[in-house]
C-alpha cells in the first residue's frame, strides 16, 4: 500500500476513534482523557493495532497539543493576574516541591538506584501535567472558578522551576563539570525572565500587532507567534509550555477573544492527539513488573498533591470546596515526568526507571481527571457527616460560602 494512503487510513482511524470515545465520555459525563490514553495503548507498540507511518506525525501533533492547551489557558488571564499570583503563591511552590519530590527520591533510594536516579525520580513525582490539567479545567467548566488562579500559579511555578531543574539534571546525567552546568542554568533563567518581562511589559503592543479583523490573518499570526516563542523557549532550556502560556498572557482584548474562538477547535484536536501519543509510547508488557511500586508511589503522591492544592487554596482564602477542587485537580502527572524519565533512560542510569515512571504517570494521568471531578464532593460528604450536629445540642454544621463566580 502507498505510504501516503496508509498514513491517511491510520490517522483517520485514530481521529474517528477519538471522536467516538469523546461522544461516549460526554454521554456519561466524565473526562475523555483516560479513554484517549487507552486508545494510545491500543495503537502503540505491543498493543492491538500498532501504528506505522503516522507515528511521527502524531508525535509532532502531540507537541502542538501541549502548546495550544497552555496558550488557551494563558488567554484567560492578564499579565497583572499572573504577577500578583506568583508573588503571593511562591511559598506554595516550595511546599509543592517538598511534599511531592521527596517521595520519588525516597522510592529510588529504597530500590537501591543511587542518588542520581533519586534526583530524577524526584522530578518525575514533583511536576503536575499542565496539559492534562488545562484540558480537565476546560472539560469541567472551571476556568472561571476562584481556585483556578491558585492552580495556575502552582503550575507556572513548577514549569518555571523546570528552567532550573532540567539543566541541573542534564549536567548530572552527562557528568559535566560545574562550570558547564552553571552556564546552561544561567541561560535558562535569563530566557525565562526575558519571556516573562516581554509578556508583562509589552503585552499591549503584542496585542495590537496580532490583532486583525480578518480571522484567517489573526489565526495565522497568533499560531505562528505561539509556536515560534514556544520553540525558542525550549531551545533555551525553558519549557515550551511556559512560552506558550506567556504568549496567551500577553494577548488581551479583542485579540485574545478572537484567538480563543479561532483556536478552540485546533486545541481540542491536537490535545486529543497528545494524550494518544502518551499511550503510544507505553508498552503494556513493561508495566506489570513495576506496577506495585508505581501504584504505591501514585497513592502517596496523589495524597501529597491534594494536600498541596488544599494548602495553597486555603492560604488564598478560598472556601473549603474550592480547596478540595484545587487539590484534586493537581494530581495528574504527564509530559514533563516522561521527559525527565526519558533523559535518564537515554543516559543509561537505571533500566527499570523508565518503565516505573511510565506506569506511575499512566496511573495518575488516568486517575487525575477523576480526582479533579470527585475529590470535592467526596470530601464534602465525609466532612459533612463528621460535622453533623447532634440531635439535641443545637450545633450548627460548618458551611462555606460558594465562590461568587465560576462554575461550582
Amino acid at each position: 500500500m502507498h505510504s501516503s494512503a496508509r498514513f491517511l487510513i491510520e490517522f483517520g482511524a485514530i481521529i474517528l476513534a477519538l471522536g467516538l470515545l469523546g461522544r461516549f465520555a460526554a454521554r456519561f459525563q466524565f473526562s475523555p482523557i483516560p479513554l484517549y490514553l487507552l486508545a494510545g495503548l491500543a495503537f502503540g507498540e505491543g498493543g492491538l493495532l500498532p501504528l506505522g507511518t503516522s507515528e511521527e506525525f502524531v508525535a509532532i501533533g502531540a507537541e502542538i497539543g501541549v502548546v495550544l492547551l497552555l496558550l488557551m489557558l494563558g488567554l484567560e488571564y492578564s499579565a497583572g493576574d499572573l504577577v500578583s499570583n506568583l508573588k503571593t503563591q511562591y511559598t506554595a511552590g516550595l511546599v509543592d516541591a517538598a511534599l511531592n519530590a521527596l517521595p520519588g527520591a525516597a522510592m529510588a533510594l529504597l530500590l537501591g538506584w543511587g542518588p542520581v536516579a533519586a534526583v530524577v525520580l524526584a522530578g518525575v513525582t514533583w511536576i503536575s501535567s499542565s496539559g492534562v490539567i488545562a484540558k480537565v479545567l476546560g472539560d469541567l467548566g472551571r476556568l472561571g472558578n476562584r481556585e483556578t488562579p491558585v492552580i495556575l500559579s502552582v503550575l507556572v511555578l513548577e514549569d518555571l522551576s523546570m528552567a532550573v531543574y532540567l539543566p541541573i539534571i542534564t549536567a548530572l546525567l552527562a557528568g559535566t563539570g560545574l562550570a558547564a552546568g552553571s552556564l546552561t542554568l544561567a541561560v535558562a533563567l535569563g530566557a525565562a525572565a526575558l519571556v516573562l518581562l516581554v509578556a508583562v511589559r509589552y503585552g499591549r503592543h503584542i496585542s495590537r500587532f496580532v490583532s486583525s479583523d480578518d480571522p484567517e490573518k489573526l489565526l495565522l499570526v497568533v499560531l505562528g507567534l505561539t509556536l515560534l516563542v514556544a520553540g525558542l523557549a525550549q531551545q533555551l532550556q525553558v519549557s515550551a509550555a511556559v512560552g506558550a502560556f506567556l504568549v496567551g498572557i500577553a494577548l488581551s482584548g479583542e485579540a485574545a477573544e478572537g484567538a480563543h474562538n479561532l483556536l478552540s477547535p485546533l486545541r481540542d484536536l491536537f490535545a486529543a492527539v497528545f494524550f494518544v501519543f502518551f499511550g503510544l509510547h507505553t508498552d503494556p508488557a513493561s508495566i506489570p513488573p513495576v506496577l506495585l511500586p508505581a501504584l504505591a508511589l501514585a497513592v502517596v503522591t496523589a495524597g501529597t498533591k491534594i494536600a498541596t492544592g488544599y494548602w495553597a487554596a486555603r492560604r488564598a482564602g478560598i472556601s473549603a470546596k474550592g480547596r478540595w477542587r484545587a487539590g484534586g485537580t493537581l494530581v495528574a502527572r504527564g509530559e514533563f515526568s516522561i521527559v525527565i524519565a526519558g533523559l535518564a533512560v537515554t543516559a543509561g542510569i537505571e533500566p527499570s526507571l523508565g518503565p516505573l515512571a511510565t506506569a506511575y504517570v499512566l496511573i495518575l494521568v488516568i486517575v487525575g481527571p477523576l480526582t479533579a471531578r470527585y475529590t470535592e464532593p467526596l470530601a464534602t460528604r465525609l466532612t459533612g457527616r463528621r460535622h453533623k450536629p447532634a440531635p439535641h445540642t443545637g450545633e450548627i454544621p460548618e458551611t462555606t460560602a460558594e465562590e461568587p463566580y465560576g462554575v461550582a
